[in-house]
């Protein structure tokens, strides 16, 4: 099966974010300890479209996943968690809606210090208990598909982990179906 013209933009624009990511990632990391961030894996969803990269010095996948929808990875000592996936936003939330719903559910008390909400995505970063977040939240597909990850770990770790999602965040390419146009 040939790929579409749009699908091979896509596939560049990643392969140069993910190149730029890894040249920044390099560079900071010879001034702040801690995995070295050079080897990266991407995965990429055929059923939504998305593909996100991360590094595999810090993250594996220990279990299969359990739909294609998304994943799951776990640092290697077990402290951390990479969540990434997309479904369909069958209660047709709005954005605000959907983000009211992850403060009062999934970050109850939290402490929020960064939050951008723009017309067709936002971002919840902060920390609960001893606990560091960063999550991500795109709407395509005029809101009919919800793309989502976050990252989990220590709040004892945030030097380290602070530098994995914002390479990370750069290698995020939300997805709108199959060929990319909403299918």
């Amino acid at each position: 099966m040939f790929a579409s013209l749009a699908q091979l933009r896509a596939e560049a624009w990643l392969a140069l974010c993910f190149a730029l990511s890894l040249t920044i990632s390099g560079v900071a990391s010879s001034a702040v300890a801690g995995p070295k961030l050079n080897d990266w894996a991407t995965i990429k969803n055929e059923r939504h479209g998305y593909a996100i990269a991360y590094p595999v010095d810090v993250f594996e996948q220990r279990e299969t996943p359990k739909s294609e929808d998304g994943r799951v990875l776990y640092s290697k000592d077990g402290k951390a968690k990479l969540l990434f996936g997309a479904f369909d936003n069958s209660e047709n939330n709005s954005l605000e809606e959907y983000r009211q719903f992850l403060l009062s559910e999934q970050y109850a008390g939290a402490k929020i210090d960064y939050a951008p909400v723009r017309k067709r995505w936002f971002v919840l970063s902060g920390t609960q208990g001893d606990e560091m977040f960063y999550q991500r939240v795109s709407f395509t597909c005029g809101g009919r598909l919800i793309n989502s990850w976050a990252m989990l770990y220590p709040a004892a770790e945030r030097k380290m982990y602070d530098r994995v999602v914002e390479a990370v965040a750069r290698s995020f390419m939300p997805g709108a179906g199959k060929t990319g146009t909403c299918d």
